[in-house]
């Protein structure tokens, strides 16, 4: 009686993680910027393939308190970058468009999420 029970609960577990789960996908392709270290010199940062569909926080951006914002993308991605000027995809918001060309040195950004055509 009780592995019918443990069976039941197995697969009932299994039919609701297969109906709420959301298939994970990847941009394909590069997505760069720039961002200033501590000592001032200017480094330039790819994400190859990034996650699609998540918040992406710049690590090097992250913290509006001891960090300057990144500067400067560059989507050679196959998706939409939804670039944030603020941590977890907050504040102003641009859109670039996939393959497209480099944004200017004034683009500020601390987040990028990365979105379907």
């Amino acid at each position: 009686m009780r592995l019918r029970h443990t069976l039941a609960a197995t697969c009932g577990a299994l039919a609701l993680t297969a109906v709420l789960a959301s298939p994970a996908h990847a941009a394909t392709g590069d997505f760069s910027y720039s961002v200033v270290e501590a000592n001032g010199s200017p480094v330039h940062v790819t994400l190859h393939d990034p996650a699609g569909g998540a918040c992406i926080t710049l690590a090097e951006a992250a913290d509006p308190a001891s960090s300057e914002p990144a500067f400067a993308p560059h989507n050679d991605t196959d998706e939409y970058a939804m670039v944030f000027t603020e941590p977890d995809c907050t504040g102003d918001s641009w859109t670039l468009r996939p393959h497209g060309r480099p944004a200017s040195d004034r683009l500020k950004l601390r987040s990028v999420v990365f979105l379907r055509p």
